[in-house]
């Protein structure tokens, strides 16, 4: 989790520095929720988010460096580069991706949670999905469409909202009828779990994970939690909520202080081995970031793979003629 806070932290810097453009939504704040579910869930089970996406690509086999090379644009990056912020992606390690269409992600991961049952072993809990999206995208009427097939058919899928409390600038009070997202699946059940609480996100995730592979349908999860910085890089985060807030949550529900309480109580660490830690991981989230720096742009040759799809013939990697498009070859003529 400190790792985490320590890269969103660095991510900051470096737009502000420049190095890093274009969109950047950082994570810091909600560090438990994401840790909690990683603890949950098994590696083959399925994970699809939305463009808070950083941390995520991070617990999903990533490294700092790939998580800081793809927002420097670096061809070692995450996605080559060629993603950014919003895009990071790791089929291998079952991450679907981050989204930056508000919602667009949870059909996706209905498809997934689709996929899990139709390949399930009889007699054997079934490998679940789950997509994560804000308090933001709660009433996109796709999100709704999806939760409908997923209880009629029975899909071992989690609706997990993260509730951070604000949209792109708009508090839940003003935007939404109903606050209690947890409920919103109307016949499916729902349960609210202490987002900054990453020990109650993982007794709560195992909760959810078991009874959607049993086969007794979806799950709806609200996560409480709350974000640091604004929705994003542009977005002061101090317009519409107060600095009191802020401050407030930060120091009395802040879930990496939770832990370090919790560590010291129990006599796991001493607040001195807790600082060397942090220490440590300092040292090693700035050596990736150097290390990020120092990689290659894109060839310009990557500029159209992994957008055009090639022949179906074996070796031949020549591009189809015509992709949803005017022929380049024909002139057209247009009348004003």
């Amino acid at each position: 989790m400190y790792t985490m806070r320590r890269m969103e932290i660095t991510c900051d810097n470096e737009y502000k520095a420049r190095n890093i453009r274009g969109f950047c939504h950082l994570y810091d704040g909600q560090e438990a929720v994401a840790t909690g579910i990683q603890n949950a869930l098994d590696a083959e089970d399925s994970w699809v988010t939305s463009y808070r996406c950083h941390v995520l690509s991070l617990m999903r086999g990533g490294s700092v460096s790939g998580v800081i090379g793809e927002l420097f644009g670096k061809a070692k990056g995450v996605t080559k580069g060629k993603g950014g912020s919003m895009h990071m992606y790791s089929k291998e390690n079952n991450f679907f991706g981050g989204h930056g269409i508000v919602g667009a992600q949870v059909p996706v991961g209905t498809g997934l949670a689709f996929a899990h049952k139709y390949n399930a072993v009889p007699g054997k809990p079934m490998n679940c999905a789950i997509a994560c999206y804000g308090d933001g995208a709660a009433n996109q009427g796709q999100i709704l469409q999806a939760a409908n097939m997923a209880n009629r058919w029975d899909l071992p899928m989690i609706f997990c909202i993260e509730n951070n409390h604000y949209g792109m600038g708009t508090s839940i009070d003003r935007h939404s009828s109903i606050q209690d997202y947890y409920k919103m699946g109307n016949s499916i059940p729902g349960l609210r779990i202490d987002g900054m609480n990453v020990l109650s996100v993982i007794e709560g995730m195992k909760f959810a994970k078991e009874y959607v592979g049993d086969g007794n349908g979806p799950m709806y999860v609200e996560m409480m939690t709350y974000r640091y910085h604004g929705h994003s890089m542009s977005d002061p985060g101090t317009t519409y909520r107060n600095r009191d807030e802020i401050e407030f949550t930060r120091t009395n529900r802040d879930p990496l202080e939770y832990v370090k309480t919790c560590l010291q109580e129990a006599e796991f660490m001493t607040l001195e081995e807790i600082k060397e830690t942090e220490k440590r991981i300092r040292k090693e989230v700035q050596k990736e970031v150097v290390k990020a720096k120092e990689w290659p742009v894109p060839d310009k040759g990557e500029i159209a793979t992994d957008i055009f799809a090639n022949s179906l013939k074996p070796g031949d990697t020549t591009y189809p003629p015509f992709v949803r498009m005017p022929d380049m070859e024909k002139s057209f003529t247009f009348n004003v």
